[in-house]
Order: structure tokens, then sequence, then C-alpha cells
């Protein structure tokens, strides 16, 4: 996974203004009031999904691209959803031009997830969600895990979320973290 982070040169998805900061180990602005997480938060998420070769992962919030460009360094497929028509533009731009084939990005409301293509193994969220959404738990696979922040627009947990076959839901935390709050109809208001 270090492998990955290493391999995906995060400077290319910061804006100009902040790229002699791109390899600090801290969160920096993007356009439209939005953040590229901090590399040791998007290190501790991959790694908190447990993501092999053969998996399909959606990603909720795409923002500058950067953990997509993660994820798809090392599962067979990521569908990204972003509901800011800029940022999902300028992030589906940027994989490609770094051939990421195997990452797409799509407009929409992330808080309702990608129904079109689910089930999915596997869903990051990377903005932070008042609760945990089931229209999301609903496009796992059985076992499948979702991993997001949970809480207040301030503060929140990272959880991952796990449910089995027989609909058992299980959470545990990772710890404390701070995102950008998740906006949509299973979110929080603008």
């Amino acid at each position: 996974m270090l492998r990955a982070i290493a391999r995906v040169p995060r400077d290319v998805f910061v804006p100009e203004k902040y790229r002699h900061r791109a390899f600090d180990d801290e969160a920096l602005p993007l356009d439209c009031g939005q953040t590229i997480s901090q590399p040791t938060v998007v290190a501790m998420m991959t790694a908190a999904l447990k993501v092999t070769p053969e998996l399909r992962v959606l990603e909720i919030g795409t923002g500058s691209g950067y953990q997509a460009a993660v994820l798809a360094e090392l599962v067979a497929e990521v569908v990204s959803v972003e509901r800011i028509p800029a940022l999902a533009d300028h992030a589906r731009r940027l994989l490609d031009y770094l051939g990421y084939r195997n990452a797409s990005v799509v407009e929409a409301d992330g808080t309702l997830g990608w129904p079109e293509l689910a089930p999915y193994d596997r869903i990051l969220v990377t903005a932070a969600s008042p609760t945990v959404p089931l229209d999301l738990l609903d496009q796992l696979v059985p076992d499948g895990l979702l991993v997001l922040p949970v809480g207040g627009r301030e503060d929140q947990q990272l959880v991952v979320v796990t449910r089995d076959a027989s609909g058992h839901i299980s959470e545990r935390s990772l710890g404390l973290v701070r995102f950008v709050p998740l906006i949509g109809e299973n979110g929080w208001d603008r």
C-alpha cells in the first residue's frame, strides 16, 4: 500500500499555489471549499479497506482524485462519485492524464452511492457523514467493508462498518479525524 502511495504524484493533485507543500503530511485546500487529505490519513483509510487486486471499490468524495489514484494502483476498478462538477471534471482529466484506466469519476450525490454499478467489495467515504448512510451499505457485497468518518461537522470518528450475509452490522472506530462535511440527501445540508 505504501508503494502505491509513493507511485502517485500527490503534487499533481494539489493546486499550484500549494505545490511547495504537496509532500507535507497535512490536508491542503482545494477549490470549492474542499480539501485533499493528508497522506497518513489516505494510508490509514486505504489500509482499513483491506484491498486486494481483484476488488471493485466505490469512493464517495473524489475531490482532487488523489485517493482514487491510490486505490487504482491497488484494485481492479474504482468508481468515484463527486457532487461538485468542476472537481469531478478536473479529477477525471487528471486520472486520464496519469493513465488510470481502471478509475472512473461520476458526478452525483455521493450519499446515495452509485447503484448503477453495485455491488461493490469496498466503499470509502472521504467526507464526514452524520450517520452511516444505509444506501451505501445496501451497495456492499456481503462481508464487504465501508470506511468513513462519522460524527459532527467539526470532529468525527473514522469507522469501519461491515454487514455480514445475515444482515448483522458491526462498527469499529479507528480514532478521531476531521473531514469536510458529506453534503447530500443522506448527509448534511449545504
